[in-house]
């Protein structure tokens, strides 16, 4: 006599894995509904309800239109520097002439700067963030004084500055001039013009 199993029956597995199942995708939909319904919040907020002032954007707008006529002038003298020759071209005393050169646009960007700050603007926020920004203009300048000190020395490496807040000093420097609307004002990109 052979024994014959009963057959297996698949309604009882189902029944206990289908509410977990169930359970797992009400969850999952849940977390994504909310994830989705916290998404648009934010782009509602961010593109209706706020500020759309940039956190450095002065009050006083004629300090910046000031500070841009100054900047244009004080670039333009900076082109009037420009040596397209490359080093190998030059021959002895190469170095020492870029660093002649770097010295004497930093000059002229250190005149620039100078002129800027001379008047302050006449906002509280203008007054207390310029010389926020002149501070750290002046660090990228002494930057530029020890690169030109480091050419004169014969060493050739990429400029190198400081870092504030994981970033380049200049880009900060950059980014308040644009934000202000006087881009003439951003640190130079080359170190010569």
């Amino acid at each position: 006599m052979t024994m014959v199993e009963p057959p297996f029956d698949h309604t009882a597995t189902l029944d206990v894995v289908a509410p977990r199942r169930t359970l797992w995708s009400m969850f999952t939909r849940s977390l994504v509904v909310v994830a989705l319904g916290l998404l648009i919040a934010m782009w509602v907020y961010g593109l209706f309800f706020a500020s759309k002032e940039g956190i450095n954007r002065i009050n006083d707008r004629d300090w910046p239109v000031r500070a841009q006529a100054i900047c244009q002038q004080a670039n333009a003298e900076r082109r009037q520097l420009t040596d397209l020759r490359r080093l190998d071209e030059v021959g002895p005393g190469a170095l020492a002439g870029r660093a002649a050169l770097v010295d004497r646009a930093t000059d002229i960007v250190t005149r620039m700067l100078d002129e800027v700050v001379a008047v302050a603007p006449t906002d509280a926020k203008g007054r207390d963030l310029i010389p926020m920004w002149e501070a750290e203009y002046r660090v990228y300048l002494n930057d530029r004084r020890d690169y030109a000190d480091l050419l004169r020395s014969g060493v050739n490496r990429p400029f190198a500055e400081t870092r504030s807040e994981g970033l380049p000093i200049s880009e900060r420097l950059e980014t308040f001039a644009g934000d202000n609307e006087m881009p003439a004002c951003a640190p130079p990109r080359d170190l010569v013009n």
